[in-house]
């Protein structure tokens, strides 16, 4: 800044206020500072700044793993939310690791980050709930905001925002899709059975078998991950073991595309055999062959009203805006499941 201020015939102070855009400087004073940055190539020290309070505020996005096709498009919501509102998003994987999770979070409080959104289902427990708590007080003293993305609400007197999706109503309605369509033995294919997400689509499952007057079968309830991968194998175990079921409910798409797999490797058709659904509506849904039945999870704007609920909040000073948002979800109909009842 010595050097800019030398050639530009400036001080030192005044050179700091063209780039902070927080004073008036006058209008040919301002051009011949802006043309020795440029002459000499200057550029600011981000941490520098930061630590002065001035420069581009960042947003995180914290996710588990950044290869998810449904947490891109939560990424992609985020980033484009930032960047209307001329912030810098900054995108964490944590590989499901607390430790760097925390190492993240005090990153961002350390760099006055705008908000930290961290992404996905989790498992609900007293440890789980007791490490966000600390995390959104320690937020919230910093001026920064923890966002809560796709997972539940940690409580009232805990300072952070929760945008959620109805992720038990899109299971209910999927299932009731197949319900109505005469299938009476669905095989569930759910991750692991204490993840949030697993709990509340299997929840909304449930919910629909009662209301069409159908008893649950814990037998056609598996738990796994919501890979590709544990589809195909599952789904393929099943099929070598009798097939004692109509429908499959793929707990995501990328599920619901390995079980596709094991069916057709096995000599079967869907929906002419075995009904498929997923979960999530990815691209990959509509590329498939039959097109998937699923629930369109709206991802990106999952993204957007995260950065929007959690700045909006600061830009207006305080809790003035509501701080708890649930986005709708609805069931996509598409190739995949046939009405197996008589005359159907």
């Amino acid at each position: 800044m010595r050097d800019v201020a030398a050639q530009a015939g400036v001080s030192v102070a005044t050179v700091s206020r063209v780039l902070a855009e927080n004073y008036p400087v006058a209008p040919a004073t301002r051009q011949r500072v802006l043309r020795a940055i440029r002459d000499l190539d200057y550029v600011a020290n981000a941490h520098a700044r930061a630590l002065a309070g001035v420069g581009t505020e960042t947003v995180a996005f914290v996710v588990e793993d950044v290869r998810g096709p449904s947490f891109a498009h939560a990424a992609h919501g985020v980033e484009q939310e930032t960047a209307r509102r001329g912030r810098l998003c900054l995108v964490c994987a944590t590989g499901g690791d607390p430790r760097r999770e925390l190492a993240v979070v005090k990153l961002m409080r350390e760099q006055r980050a705008g908000a930290v959104i961290l992404v996905g289902g989790i498992e609900d427990s007293p440890t789980y709930r007791a490490r966000m708590a600390e995390f959104a007080q320690s937020l919230e003293s910093a001026g920064s905001r923890l966002v809560l993305c796709g997972r539940p609400p940690l409580g009232e007197d805990v300072p952070a925002t929760v945008v959620e999706y109805d992720n038990e109503g899109g299971a209910y309605g999927l299932s009731s899709h197949l319900l109505s369509a005469g299938h009476r033995r669905i095989l569930f294919l759910g991750g692991l059975a204490t993840h949030t997400t697993t709990a509340g689509r299997l929840a909304g499952h449930n919910r629909a078998l009662a209301d069409h007057g159908v008893e649950a079968d814990p037998a056609l309830v598996e738990n796994g991950d919501f890979t590709r991968a544990y589809g195909y194998r599952r789904t393929r175990e099943r099929i070598a073991a009798g097939v004692d079921f109509t429908a499959v409910f793929a707990g995501t798409d990328m599920v619901a595309a390995g079980a596709l797999e094991a069916i057709t490797e096995a000599g079967l058709r869907v929906p002419d055999d075995i009904s498929l659904v997923g979960f999530d509506d990815i691209p990959l849904a509509s590329d498939l062959t039959p097109k998937l039945t699923t629930v369109h999870v709206p991802y990106e704007e999952l993204g957007r009203a995260a950065v929007r609920l959690a700045l909006d909040r600061r830009e207006r000073g305080g809790d003035r805006t509501e701080q708890h948002l649930v986005l709708g979800t609805h069931v996509v109909v598409r190739q995949s499941v046939r009405n197996v009842r008589r005359g159907g």
